[in-house]
């Protein structure tokens, strides 16, 4: 780790999450006694790092300002503090009302000006990507060198940057008085400083090819050597010449003239969370309210027992899933984001969205990336949950194959279990299909 990125609040933070070192809370630059309870945010003013590249730990101030930025409705991105990005983290499985208010609960506990700032839906998810190392970059996020490019001071005198630069110069080249004290303004000679004014940066062939901003492109490493692993075991798989000795391959050989090409191995989706839609209409049987016991543990509670406690108010907005996948990792739980609605969709979130849950009502599809329902299930998988024993609709049956019809008992909730393990096999099958995994373990 570099010496910026020891001193990055965020770079720490990513770090010591990644290490399995989370920072401590702290009322001071020292870390608390262990014998002590910890110390709740709404009380610390310090968050200390311990570095396994620093023997002494890094305390920070939580008022600290980040490279996290917020870009809406503001001219110039304003830093959100290290209290606010650590107040996201430590509730980010939080629906959104229930984020709201607890950082309003949490500005009504602290002194004025010690507040949170207010993270939307598309920034908290960024950020809770980025610290779990699922994505490299994003748009929220400054890169090191543009952090220490804007916090450069304005005046002094930089030499070999051209006319533009003598700012820290005042009239006949005399540099400006240092308000910050130390060692007395230094004279400058106006004929010296009109020699300044006149020199350029030498450009050479790296600085006119790369740039001053550096690039790191170890996300593509990563991507390039999971496309060759997942290439080399379809080899593996396909190849004849792996059958057990005494096997007899059945595949009649072809002259190479008139081989066909093999069909491409389709291209991996971007290393994220996978997304689950469902249907917001009133009629629908899985809902935000009851998703989450249903394809996580097989408990179907109908829409009408949850009338008197749930409310619009406590529904939340997303909902994270987790379900052992063997096909796409035979030992890590995939983690799915379940949503009712694609308001908050940017353009490449299309790319993951791997099920669409409808009630057959084609209003559904209308803030889609796809209107209409026979190209929508062509690039998602689709599900249709009524009861068992009721048709589908015929407008249901109508749109393909694409869509999976299934019926949940009105009263044997043992039953669940079976219609949540089909849900879950043609999930699992058609993300095989569309590329997600890595090729290790589970099924063909």
């Amino acid at each position: 780790m570099s010496s910026d990125a020891q001193q990055d609040p965020l770079s720490l933070l990513r770090a010591s999450l990644s290490t399995g070192t989370p920072p401590i809370l702290s009322t001071s630059t020292n870390p608390p006694p262990p014998s002590l309870p910890p110390i709740p945010l709404h009380l610390a003013t310090h968050l200390i790092f311990r570095s396994p590249h620093s023997p002494q730990p890094i305390a920070l101030p939580l008022s600290t300002p980040t490279r996290f930025v917020k870009k809406e409705g503001e001219a110039t991105p304003i830093p959100v503090d290290l209290r606010s990005i650590y107040f996201a983290w430590l509730n980010r499985e939080l629906g959104i009302p229930e984020y709201l208010n607890l950082a309003q609960n949490f500005d009504a506990q602290v002194s004025r000006g010690a507040g949170i700032k207010n993270l939307n839906f598309v920034e908290r998810l960024e950020l809770v990507g980025w610290l779990e190392g699922v994505q490299e970059e994003s748009e929220f996020i400054q890169s090191v060198v543009q952090v220490k490019r804007d916090a450069a001071p304005a005046g002094g005198l930089v030499v070999g940057r051209g006319r533009g630069d003598m700012a820290g110069l005042g009239q006949n080249g005399a540099s400006q008085p240092a308000t910050g004290g130390g060692r007395p303004p230094k004279q400058i000679d106006p004929r010296l400083a009109e020699i300044y004014s006149h020199e350029r940066v030498v450009v050479n062939r790296n600085t006119a090819l790369r740039g001053s901003k550096p690039t790191d492109f170890a996300y593509v490493r990563k991507h390039t050597e999971d496309f060759v692993s997942r290439l080399k075991s379809t080899a593996t798989t396909s190849d004849p010449g792996h059958l057990k000795p005494g096997i007899r391959s059945t595949t009649p050989s072809v002259p190479g003239h008139l081989s066909t090409p093999s069909k491409p191995a389709p291209s991996k989706p971007s290393r994220s969370y996978p997304i689950i839609l469902l249907s917001p209409s009133a009629s629908a049987l899985l809902t935000m309210s009851n998703v989450k016991p249903f394809l996580e543990s097989g408990n179907f509670l109908p829409p009408h027992t949850l009338s008197t406690t749930a409310t619009s108010t406590t529904t939340p907005q997303m909902i994270d899933i987790s379900r052992l996948l063997p096909s796409i990792h035979a030992t890590t739980p995939q983690r799915f984001i379940v949503v009712d609605s694609p308001e908050k969709f940017k353009p490449e979130y299309w790319g993951r969205v791997v099920a669409v849950f409808t009630t057959g009502q084609a209003w559904q599809f209308k803030s889609y990336k796809w209107h209409q329902p026979q190209e929508l299930f062509r690039h998602v998988k689709g599900f249709y949950v009524g009861w068992e024993g009721e048709p589908a609709p015929e407008t249901v049956r109508g749109w393909g194959a694409g869509v999976t019809c299934v019926g949940v008992e009105r009263g044997r909730r043992f039953r669940d279990r079976e219609v949540c393990e089909v849900v879950w096999m043609e999930i699992e099958r058609w993300m095989v299909a569309m590329g997600w995994g890595n090729g290790q373990g589970g099924r063909a």
